[in-house]
């Protein structure tokens, strides 16, 4: 590895563009609506023309990624969703394991296979592991609602682990989870070394989908040096130095009447 090219080139990530920029800069904002100036003022931190921005605005809003109205452009619904998401993956909603495992077993009559496709979509979205074709399982520690989408093709209960089978392993079998621990232990180090802004806002983007991913498993079921909590640590300590760097830009942007 070369350690002095870019930490996200090192990694394999794709190079900031005007779409990613925008969509990450509305992402991490609440309320996710900015004014067109204020996104073209943030492309310029990042090199790119304001003609650029512009066009991917364009083009976001015709592909429905974003909505426009006096106050600028927004996250349409389903990008709303995926703020939610991620806002829940930095700071997961738990309550206490008491052994349970939530089991959803699909019991609608035979689907196109589209539907079952959306369904592990979903069943993955909501870090549920797939146990057998049909039956997706994980420890009851997570507080949150099972949407629609699930309930409606899938009955859900709770109950104990399959007698017989450690739970450990059963969590070992249901998540690759030192492939997991391996890239989080990747991105971890190139938020460390990352230094120019481009850099940190493309490695700290990566942390944060990979955050997605995470099963937010109880702690008797991780390995010992999981680094789920670490890696959580560095994405919002350069989450809260990035907004910074943005606020003083579109503060300027501001000022100037820009």
């Amino acid at each position: 590895m070369n350690d002095t090219a870019p930490a996200h080139t090192t990694l394999g990530l794709r190079p900031l563009t005007a779409r990613s920029i925008v969509l990450s800069t509305l992402l991490g904002h609440h309320p996710p609506r900015l004014p067109a100036r204020v996104l073209v003022r943030v492309g310029e931190l990042f090199g790119v023309a304001e003609g650029t921005v512009r066009v991917a605005l364009s083009r976001m809003v015709a592909a429905g990624d974003l909505d426009q109205d006096g106050r600028g452009y927004g996250l349409t619904a389903r990008l709303l969703r995926r703020q939610a998401r991620q806002d829940d993956s930095r700071a997961p909603r738990l309550r206490r394991w008491d052994g349970d495992w939530e089991i959803a077993v699909v019991t609608a009559d035979r689907r196109p296979a589209a539907e079952r496709a959306a369904l592990r979509r979903t069943m993955a979205r909501l870090r549920l592991g797939e146990l057998r074709e049909g039956t997706w399982v994980r420890p009851a520690n997570l507080d949150r609602a099972l949407d629609a989408d699930v309930l409606g093709p899938c009955t859900v209960f709770t109950g104990a682990a399959p007698v017989g089978e450690d739970p450990v392993a059963l969590a070992a079998r249901l998540w690759d989870l030192p492939d997991w621990a391996r890239r989080a232990g990747e991105l971890a180090a190139a938020l460390d070394r990352a230094e120019d802004l481009a850099d940190r806002f493309t490695v700290s983007a990566a942390a944060l989908r990979h955050l997605l991913a995470d099963p937010v498993l109880p702690a008797a079921l991780l390995p010992g040096d999981w680094p789920g909590a670490g890696l959580r640590l560095r994405y919002d300590t350069f989450e809260g130095e990035l907004c910074e760097v943005l606020r003083r830009h579109v503060t300027s942007a501001a000022d100037t009447g820009e």
